[in-house]
């Protein structure tokens, strides 16, 4: 079953003459439960593709499905709505709320979405991100590797369709990289968790099921990892 189906997206930024193609006719499908590293150059268009298939930005034309739903054809608010509950996004800079506390912030997609704490939900996230004794502490009096497995259990707080992970790691010292990638790997193999993750790390790619390489907003590659 295709949890995420990609049909001819394309995104052009500017006006005529001075218009720039960031994706040009972008076309695959992830199944779910199945982990993607998405690699390329800077500027390869790795990014705007993340933004277009977690509804952060609409595409110039194409179709982005997730869970069989076409997301454009949503307006504004209710693709907010969608994305909060499908759609777990982890960027690169953590984008957590400083004045709240992990539980809170873990909880947030929750709370946003008018519905009640999930009190066991957050508790087996807490113990599986490993800030069980952390749960009152503000972002700022954590680690970079303690506040991005934060946003880990943030994504994963609605039982999201996809996780999108844009550069997860990029932030990080060597130790706390390979402790998120194990937290999402974990994710991914316990919950069955489509994971789809944006790296320029090529250790971090060869660990996913399949990679998909991007130049000039174009797939050139779509490969297994043997």
């Amino acid at each position: 079953m295709n949890i995420l189906q990609v049909e001819n997206l394309s995104k052009i930024y500017g006006k005529e003459g001075t218009q720039v193609k960031a994706l040009d006719g972008v076309s695959f499908s992830v199944k779910k439960g199945e982990f993607v590293a998405v690699v390329g150059a800077s500027g390869s268009g790795k990014s705007t593709l993340l933004h277009l298939l977690g509804g952060v930005d609409r595409p110039t034309s194409g179709k982005v499905y997730v869970d069989s739903k076409d997301i454009y054809s949503m307006d504004e608010s209710k693709l907010a709505i969608f994305r909060r509950r499908n759609v777990g996004l982890i960027y690169q800079f953590y984008n957590l709320i400083p004045t709240l506390t992990v539980e809170e912030n873990i909880m947030l997609p929750r709370l946003l979405d008018g519905r009640e704490a999930d009190k066991d939900k957050l508790r087996a996230i807490l113990e599986t991100i490993g800030l069980t004794d952390r749960r009152n502490h503000l972002p700022g009096q954590l680690s970079g590797g303690q506040q991005q497995r934060v946003s880990v259990g943030r994504a994963l707080i609605n039982d999201p369709a996809i996780i999108l992970a844009d550069e997860p790691t990029g932030n990080l010292d060597s130790k706390a990289s390979r402790e998120v990638m194990e937290l999402l790997k974990a994710a991914n193999k316990r919950y069955n968790q489509t994971l789809l993750v944006i790296t320029h790390d090529e250790k971090i790619a060869l660990q996913a099921d399949r990679i998909i390489t991007i130049s000039d907003g174009r797939i050139i590659s779509d490969a297994e990892v043997r």
